[in-house]
């Protein structure tokens, strides 16, 4: 009897452990921290699974670029029997994916049209513009994931923390101590130092970044609104959300925008002088989404003619910003060299996506963060 209990109550706890390491669409996940990096960042899973996808075939070789030590064993744990090549540059990409099925961290058009057998690309950064641009990787049949959202919790803060510095004349400040100045009347050509709580924030592009960026201004207590491209679902922290075409009418009603969309040619250039003109005279643009989303010369006329208050710019376009360009010295800009997303944990968010892309491919399984290559995101 107490041997029929035990046996028991193995069995129970090995069916519980299994169901804790299932996602709700009932794939296995082999780590449970994978569970918690979906649910926590929103991370989106194919509808369609790997193996069904026309191309797919179990890989036999793998190559990957820039990885930290030790990640070689986590893979090969994840993947026994394929073969992993570790690289350092795009010239050993290059060489080393001709007879290989996946590539980690390249996406090169050389690379693509030399490798017949390369089905699955995974890009590193959520910015996928320079890959679809490739014309092989158009033509085919193409497996392309990113590492969308990875960053946005890093990039949400670097937006909010320049929000934040505009709002209370800390550049001004900042400037002054490097000149050794202590100036209490700093004349900040702007609106006193100001109070979020009870402003609106006006998020452009209600994806991983943008959701993030609102989830902290609502924090605040600011009423945020904001846009998406096909679709007006949102968080409830969310007051209302609007299409594309509402940018400019929702423009008017913020105190601060910040931009979160990805470069495609529907966002190409929507930061104009129609938009910067509709804003509130004392309003601040945050940019960290693309700088080829912006038009640099209606942003900087817009801040020349005190159109808007101020800016806080993580991307640029051009980028870099060349020297002696009239935005590095404009009162009221912030500008960081498009490190927004870098963080202390953002890489090892990265390498546990990667590892359960790994293995999710592998076996044939939907992947997480697949980009349509047609729309570009």
């Amino acid at each position: 009897m107490l041997k029929s209990n035990l046996f028991l109550a193995l069995v129970f706890v090995s069916f519980v452990a299994l169901a804790d390491a299932t996602d709700q669409a009932g794939t296995y996940i082999a780590d449970p921290a994978v569970n918690d990096l979906i649910i926590d960042l929103g991370l989106r899973e194919s509808a369609i699974a790997s193996r069904d996808l026309p191309g797919w075939s179990p890989p036999s070789k793998i190559v990957v670029g820039w990885t930290r030590p030790g990640s070689l064993a986590e893979y090969q744990a994840v993947a026994p029997g394929v073969e992993f090549v570790m690289v350092e540059s795009v010239a050993q990409a290059r060489k080393e994916a001709i007879d290989a099925q996946a590539v980690l961290g390249f996406c090169d058009e050389e690379m693509l049209a030399r490798s017949p057998g390369l089905f699955w690309v995974q890009v590193y950064s959520s910015g996928v513009e320079r890959c679809v641009a490739n014309p092989t990787m158009k033509s085919g049949n193409k497996l392309l994931t990113n590492g969308q959202r990875i960053g946005s919790p890093a990039l949400a803060e670097h937006a909010i923390a320049m929000m934040l510095m505009l709002a209370r004349g800390m550049d001004i400040y900042y400037a002054n101590q490097l000149s050794g100045e202590w100036k209490r009347e700093a004349q900040l050509d702007r609106a006193d130092h100001l109070e979020l709580a009870g402003r609106t924030l006006l998020v452009v592009g209600l994806g991983g970044i943008g959701t993030q960026a609102a989830k902290r201004g609502h924090g605040l207590g600011m009423t945020v609104i904001a846009t998406r491209n096909s679709r007006r679902e949102g968080p409830e922290y969310v007051e209302y959300v609007g299409l594309s075409h509402e940018l400019n009418e929702l423009a008017a009603r913020a105190d601060v925008v910040i931009n979160t969309v990805p470069l495609t040619d529907q966002t190409r250039g929507i930061f104009n002088a129609a938009f910067f003109d509709a804003m509130k005279p004392k309003a601040f643009f945050i940019s960290v989404g693309r700088g080829g989303s912006t038009v640099t010369d209606d942003l900087v006329v817009a801040l020349k003619t005190g159109s808007i208050g101020g800016a806080g710019l993580d991307v640029t376009d051009p980028e870099p910003l060349p020297k002696g360009h009239p935005l590095w010295a404009m009162p009221g800009v912030i500008i960081t060299p498009h490190t927004a997303g870098r963080s202390d944990k953002g890489r090892d968010r990265l390498y546990l996506m990667l590892k359960e892309n790994i293995r999710r491919y592998v076996n044939g399984e939907p992947m997480l963060s697949v980009v349509d290559i047609e729309k570009g995101y």
